[in-house]
């Protein structure tokens, strides 16, 4: 069922700005013009009004492209997992709506806080915590990054949180967040390990995460759909953990970690001789290839943020965004 291939190549090709491995800036002291070598040196990943700008251009973007169903219309601000998602998202709502989005209402994201973290090397990225007119109370969570001084600010990572979930973060005396390597030690789980744990617990089960409508409710929900008479559903879940699919993680005040992690989905059904697979709404047949006959698989990627703990303990699973990224029948 899984087959070798990017989620990305479905929706876009790479950004090339997102690769550069380094980058020198100029800055001028008072006694002249001093080298600073983006990659050795510690540096906040941004400035707080910077930040600001690229959440305001990001919520543009993204009502106009929402607006219209067109994904060409947010691209350059959006990678990874949600650029995945959403331009799958709107490209099904255009297939059924030409002529875009009967039902749009413009997102507004109010009492935005902004936690930017001071690290060497690139990506450089910072976090939006910000309330929503949509999705009820939770908090929308952006992770926004870059790969070199020339390139925009993209939102790799948005996930919903409920409110008082959030953590406090380990902050130094001017405010700048300190950002956890991804193979971290001292941690239940080190950022980089983390798509590939979960991606097993789906499958076998176990203790490393805590209970929840991510872990033990979604693997019981799973296991009653598996059989049905004359269907029989199959689930795949595979690690991304590369390019711009790596996970980004931010120090906790308690010594833990903040992380962001991509996972990616199969979903197959199969229905038995004589039956055929229940009719998926219009946004799963819009991208779907092949004719539904016997057979419907589908793939989806998925963004979570999870709460890591210092030392040893479970893993908590704070929220998760899940989009379908292609289908086909058979």
């Amino acid at each position: 069922m899984s087959r070798d291939r990017d989620p990305r190549t479905l929706r876009r090709p790479a950004r090339s700005a997102l690769i550069a491995t380094s980058v020198t800036a100029l800055s001028l002291t008072t006694g002249g013009c001093v080298v600073v070598h983006g990659e050795r040196e510690i540096l906040p990943s941004t400035t707080r009004a910077e930040a600001a700008e690229a959440l305001r251009r990001f919520t543009t973007a993204y009502n106009a492209a929402d607006k219209a169903y067109d994904p060409a219309l947010d691209a350059d601000h959006t990678t990874g997992a949600l650029a995945d998602i959403d331009a799958a998202r709107l490209e099904a709502g255009r297939a059924n709506n030409p002529g875009g989005n009967p039902n749009h209402t413009p997102l507004k994201l109010t009492d935005a806080k902004f936690t930017i973290p001071k690290k060497a090397g690139w990506p450089r990225w910072f976090l939006v915590d910000a309330a929503g007119n949509k999705g009820g109370t939770a908090r929308w969570l952006l992770v926004f990054t870059r790969g070199s001084l020339d390139a925009p600010f993209q939102v790799a990572y948005l996930t919903l949180v409920a409110p008082g979930k959030v953590p406090e973060f380990k902050k130094d005396a001017d405010g700048w967040a300190e950002a956890v390597p991804a193979n971290a030690a001292g941690l239940a789980a080190a950022p980089d390990e983390l798509s590939r744990s979960y991606s097993t617990y789906l499958k076998n089960g176990g203790a490393a995460f805590a209970d929840g409508p991510h872990t033990t409710q979604w693997r019981a929900l799973r296991q009653k759909n598996a059989k049905k008479p004359g269907l029989v559903t199959q689930y795949v879940d595979e690690p991304l953990t590369n390019g711009d699919y790596a996970p980004l993680a931010l120090r906790t005040a308690d010594g833990g970690a903040l992380v962001f992690f991509t996972t990616r989905h199969y979903e197959k059904q199969t229905a038995a001789a004589g039956t055929t697979v229940p009719a998926p709404n219009q946004d799963v047949l819009a991208l779907t290839k092949g004719e539904i006959k016997q057979s419907l698989l589908m793939e989806f990627v998925s963004n979570e943020v999870a709460l890591a703990p210092e030392g040893r303990g479970k893993v908590t699973i704070l929220g998760r965004i899940q989009g379908l990224t292609s289908a086909e029948g058979s």
